[in-house]
């Protein structure tokens, strides 16, 4: 992409054409491609996204993850509507569907490598929900929010709903649901669906920094902590003797022992995630 700042060459490591897996050093980059239609989705799609983000979970060496759609219109324009006549026209074919986006954005929301979406034009429906399940979502002044499912007949999916309920609550998910709201990214901001807005061209310099500050913290630690964050969010019920044992167990890692030892020798850390 223009003006992100490359230290080894981004390296393509998956692709199936509409969904682009690629490497940059630590940090690792899911482009949605299909800019013709506003990087709409499809079933294969959410199909392809399923596969890289497996591949990222296996992948020890990443230490970030930055989703973001291809061109510069749309970050995701949602479910690619023209194959809804022989691939969702019931509801059978619909929770067939349903099963694969569910599986894709429950696969998102607990990805061990801490997750960035960097959102420009629009972010509607599927684009939404892939957003949600995002640990920082930083948008563009130019980013558009919503799920104007309301105009299709179709009822949000269960298996959906909560990613986009946890970020922002139930009231302003009704709020855009039943009215089909899209919101600009000021009052995308103001109603908690993004973590900051910053001006078009900047967009890329600051996901690339937001994303090297990540990457330059230790890596064991912010898996630990996005778990338990998670853990938290799911489950409100008190932390297990075993959770509350494995918590301190990046105490035990060589990263921990060069953490405090840089700190005490006013030096960066070098961190190696062992």
């Amino acid at each position: 992409m223009v003006g992100w700042k490359r230290t080894k060459g981004i390296e393509r490591i998956m692709s199936d054409d509409l969904i682009l897996l690629e490497r940059d050093g630590a940090i690792a980059f899911i482009t949605i491609n299909n800019p013709a239609k506003r990087n709409a989705l499809t079933l294969a799609a959410w199909g392809a996204l399923s596969e890289v983000i497996e591949t990222l979970e296996a992948d020890d060496d990443v230490r970030c993850v930055i989703i973001r759609g291809a061109g510069e219109k749309a970050f995701a324009a949602g479910a690619d509507i023209s194959e809804f006549s022989n691939k969702r026209a019931n509801a059978e074919q619909a929770l067939k569907y349903g099963d694969a986006v569910s599986r894709a954005l429950h696969q998102l929301q607990n990805l061990k490598h801490p997750t960035i979406a960097m959102i420009r034009g629009a972010c509607t429906g599927g684009g939404l929900e892939i957003a949600a399940c995002c640990d920082m979502r930083i948008a563009s002044e130019n980013a558009r929010f919503g799920v104007p499912i309301n105009r299709i007949g179709h009822a949000f999916a269960a298996g959906e709903l909560r990613p986009v309920i946890e970020l922002v609550g139930k009231a302003v998910v009704l709020e855009l649901l039943l009215e089909g709201q899209i919101l600009d990214a000021e009052l995308a901001l103001q109603k908690g669906l993004v973590s900051r807005v910053v001006p078009a061209l900047e967009l890329e310099a600051n996901v690339a920094t937001t994303a090297a500050n990540i990457a330059n913290g230790a890596p064991l630690a912010a898996r630990m902590t996005k778990r338990f964050i998670n853990r938290i969010s799911a489950d409100l019920s008190p932390f297990s003797d075993k959770e509350i044992t494995e918590s301190y167990e990046p105490c035990d890692s060589d990263d921990y022992t060069e953490g405090y030892t840089a700190f005490l020798e006013k030096r960066a850390p070098e961190f190696k995630g062992k």
